[in-house]
């Protein structure tokens, strides 16, 4: 998905991340904004998961969504 439209649906998608990934906080949400490697250094960081395991998990969802 182009991140231009990630970026602009980003309210709609939020609330399934949110669903998906409930450790981040609405802080952290507020600081990603759509942008995937913002995402994937917090997931990273939250649930202990490898740069690689962080950035495969949020582009399968990115592209499932």
């Amino acid at each position: 998905m182009n991140m231009d439209i990630i970026e602009g649906k980003w309210e709609q998608l939020k609330g399934k991340a949110k669903e998906k990934w409930g450790k981040l906080t609405n802080d952290d949400w507020t600081v990603i904004e759509g942008k995937r490697d913002q995402m994937a250094g917090l997931i990273q960081e939250r649930y202990g998961r490898t740069k690689e395991e962080a950035e495969k998990e949020v582009e399968d969802w990115f592209n499932s969504n």
